[in-house]
């Protein structure tokens, strides 16, 4: 693939790290990642729908629990760059089943969580899973498909964050409500196993062919279109966070919807979710700027809405799914960004953004539970209105205009 903005970084020994591109498709292997992810982000959004309940069994406010998510992702920002530095030249697959792994875990210790704070190391755990994986996913499907077929890929494996906004919220909130929000955990640790016993029969070797070194993170850090999808992230995600973390408090305190409505606005979210991958990934195979840069504009007009309409319910309800399809459409938007700006530096700027999409969910978290216990829920939709407008801009004037010179050059 060509180089989305700009220049490239600088060319170094150190920076041609990744095996060669697959000669020929392994889509078993890729839905077998797709559906990893799936597990990884159902355990990762179990505490938006269980918030709730766990705050009132541990005795914390809602604001504390919340840094469950908070606590997965700061683990995960530092595990990416970490897991890649210490790959070494182990098979990549084997590191995969590893990850998987810590996610049954993970699920099992935070189902036997007695104290908020043993509940916080659990999602420790989860969080170096999910941010090794995040990490190598784009290294991973330049390694199992050819490179044409690299943006349908990266599509596929995030088709399975999709999934998990369809059903772990909704779902969450159900089984919290039918077996209590330990049981449910398990059922997550559970849900792990199946994803692990399936890519441990699709996934092929993948060795890596060289050791990736901090040269190569310097290089992507110099690299303009990695920046701009970066700085897009943070911004994005973090609004994005700040709003999802605490979306059942907004819906349970301004429209005043029962437990049952949640369920299906979250049901909503998630299908919407579902629906808004799909589209940004066809969007994104032409421009994925514009795909980014769109669906965050739709992530901000869904805010707003929150925050002018919500005590109506049929205005929220509305909105919180507006919501999941305008942010089912970037990650796998951005991803692409990604893959496009420096395929040579795969594993390097597949980390780097892994990192920058941690560092978002965590100040999000963080940010929207200082909030919701000094301003309220609507406090906090106002912050994520602000900064996903912010993300948008971004990248639909820089990342634009970077593609508009590549088009040019071309």
């Amino acid at each position: 693939m060509t180089d989305i903005a700009s220049a490239r970084g600088p060319a170094e020994p150190t920076i041609a790290v990744q095996a060669p591109p697959a000669e020929r498709a392994r889509w078993t292997a890729v839905f077998s990642l797709s559906f990893g992810v799936f597990g990884l982000v159902t355990a990762e959004f179990l505490p938006v729908s269980l918030l709730t309940p766990i705050a009132a069994e541990l005795d914390v406010s809602n604001g504390t629990a919340g840094q469950a998510i908070t606590a997965t992702a700061v683990v995960a920002a530092i595990a990416g760059p970490l897991l890649v530095l210490g790959s070494g030249r182990l098979d990549r697959r084997l590191i995969v089943w590893v990850l998987m792994a810590l996610l049954v875990v993970s699920g099992i210790l935070s189902a036997r969580a007695a104290s908020v704070f043993e509940l916080l190391l659990a999602r420790g755990l989860l969080g170096f899973a999910l941010g090794g994986f995040w990490a190598m996913m784009t290294a991973l499907a330049l390694r199992l498909v050819p490179p044409a077929d690299v943006p349908r890929a990266i599509s596929i494996i995030i088709m399975g964050v999709s999934a998990a906004t369809v059903c772990a919220a909704p779902l969450g909130a159900a089984l919290g409500e039918l077996w209590g929000w330990r049981a449910t955990f398990l059922a997550a640790s559970g849900l792990g196993a199946v994803a692990l016993l399936v890519q441990l029969a699709a996934l092929p070797s993948l060795p890596a062919t060289a050791a990736p070194g901090l040269s190569a993170f310097g290089a992507a850090l110099s690299h303009r279109g990695i920046l701009i999808g970066l700085g897009t992230v943070i911004l994005v995600v973090s609004g994005h966070f700040a709003g999802l973390t605490f979306i059942r408090p907004f819906l349970e305190e301004v429209p005043r919807l029962n437990a049952a409505t949640v369920s299906l606005a979250l049901l909503a979210f998630g299908v919407g979710g579902f629906a808004g991958n799909v589209a940004g990934g066809a969007v994104a195979a032409r421009s994925p700027a514009l795909a980014a840069g769109s669906a965050a504009v739709l992530v901000t007009a869904a805010a707003l809405a929150l925050i002018l309409f919500g005590p109506v319910a049929e205005f929220a309800f509305a909105a919180t799914a507006l919501w999941g399809f305008a942010f089912g459409a970037f990650p796998v938007s951005v991803s692409i960004w990604n893959a496009r700006a420096a395929p040579e530096l795969a594993e390097s700027s597949g980390a780097l953004l892994s990192s920058s999409f941690q560092v978002a969910i965590a100040s999000g978290a963080m940010i929207g539970g200082l909030l919701i216990d000094g301003l309220g829920p609507t406090g906090v939709i106002v912050y994520a209105a602000l900064a996903v407008v912010a993300g948008a801009g971004v990248m639909l004037v820089l990342g634009r205009a970077a593609e508009r010179r590549r088009a040019a050059a071309a």
